[in-house]
This record gives structure tokens, C-alpha cells and sequence, in this order.
């Protein structure tokens, strides 16, 4: 009786070590690489801060400004060189906590998931922490998103931080 209950602990921790924890809430620097088909690429920088299930903010930096927003049911752009915010309604958005969810562990730190459709790579430091998500597009561009200075939290950040508000002067656009 003592053997099976040790086997049966042994193999629920073995099942549970291989998924990826989805965080309540966090922030991280990132560098997102989008390559295209004819192989021309072109990096973002900034910051990114994510509520469970589904309220992100990415704040781009370079090479263009812009406040992306999405609670997973639709998606504010302020693009800052444009002047301009558009509104948008998503069903295929990438849903970070869903591919989190359905990532099953490939080798090592790797894991990888189908989500509507597409083939996502998700890597994590030694830490278990986010480190890299890779997938292509809408558009068939290869999209690689490296995270750094990662910060896990245990409860959800603000609402005022997943917030994209429309600048006096700006163009809406829905």
C-alpha cells in the first residue's frame, strides 16, 4: 500500500513539474522580433505588464512609440507617430494564459502548444518564468518575443495599468 501511494505521489509530481505555471499578473522588458516572408525583420522594444486571464498592455519604445491594450475581447492602438487610436474587436488575438494553459513540455525548458490554429514555442528561465514565446502571424511573419527583467506577482496589478486613453488632437479610428 505504502509503494503504490509513493508511485502514484512520484507520477503526479512528474505530470505537474512539466507545466508552465500562468501567473497572476506581470511585467517584463521586451525585445519582439518580426521577421517577414521575404526575410526582412524588424525589432520592438518596451515594456509589457499582463492581469490573468487576458488584460495586457504592451508599451512599445523603439522604433516607434505606441500602447497596445487588450482584454482579449478588443484591442486599443494609440500609435503616438500617427496621432492616431484605433479600436479593434479580436477572436484570434494572441490569449497568453490559453497557450499557457495547453503548453505541454518538449525538452528541457521548452514547451510547445497548438492554439486556433497556430504552433506556439513557449521557453522559461531556470526559474520558470517566461522567458521567450515564439509563433508566426496572421500574416505568415515569424514572431519572437524575448522577455527580460521578469516579475511575477501573486495578486492582480491595477486596472489603471491596462488602460490605453485617447490624447487630445488624436484620430480615432474603429
Amino acid at each position: 500500500m505504502r509503494l503504490k501511494i509513493l508511485i502514484t505521489l512520484f507520477l503526479v509530481s512528474n505530470i505537474f513539474a512539466g507545466a508552465v505555471k500562468i501567473p497572476t499578473a506581470f511585467s517584463a522588458n521586451f525585445l519582439q522580433i518580426v521577421k517577414n516572408t521575404k526575410g526582412k525583420t524588424i525589432k520592438y522594444r518596451g515594456k509589457v505588464v499582463f492581469n490573468t486571464p487576458s488584460e495586457t498592455k504592451w508599451r512599445y519604445k523603439t522604433p516607434t512609440k505606441k500602447e497596445v491594450c487588450s482584454s482579449g475581447n478588443e484591442l486599443v492602438v494609440v500609435d503616438h507617430d500617427l496621432e492616431q487610436v484605433s479600436y479593434f474587436s479580436i477572436d484570434r488575438g494572441l490569449n497568453l494564459a490559453k497557450v499557457l494553459k495547453k503548453a505541454k513540455l518538449h525538452h528541457g525548458r521548452t514547451y510547445y502548444t497548438t492554439y486556433k490554429g497556430k504552433i506556439y514555442t513557449v521557453v522559461l528561465t531556470k526559474s520558470k518564468k517566461i522567458e521567450q514565446i515564439v509563433y508566426k502571424d496572421n500574416l505568415d511573419n515569424q514572431v519572437n518575443i524575448i522577455f527580460t527583467n521578469t516579475k511575477y506577482f501573486d495578486r492582480l496589478l491595477s486596472n489603471r495599468k491596462f488602460v490605453c486613453t485617447r490624447p487630445k488632437g488624436y484620430d480615432a479610428v474603429y
